[in-house]
């Protein structure tokens, strides 16, 4: 697996967002893969890595943050869009 690589601080309130109102998402992957899940969480591990927690047909899946590409919300009144990632690390 490749080094880890943050997230621009600005997406992570879009991924708050889903998981607070358990969107439905259209998650495109970097690596071409797609998937259609419910929002749960996001997790950091103890190696800092952050993972998006989803509820998938099959059980849930964690998806490393940093293999986003888009995330689209399936609910009709979602609050944002389609919400590209971008590799820009967030910076403090």
């Amino acid at each position: 697996m490749h080094t880890y690589q943050p997230l621009n601080c600005d997406l992570h309130d879009y991924l708050e967002i889903a998981c607070l109102r358990g969107y439905r998402l259209d998650v495109e992957l970097k690596d071409g893969g797609r998937l259609q899940a419910r929002a749960l969480t996001t997790r950091t591990a103890s190696s800092k890595e952050e993972f998006l927690c989803l509820e998938t047909a099959d059980g849930q899946q964690e998806i490393r943050l940093d293999h986003l590409l888009a995330i689209t919300p399936l609910d009709a009144n979602a609050q944002f869009g389609r919400v590209l990632f971008s590799e820009a690390a967030c910076t403090f």
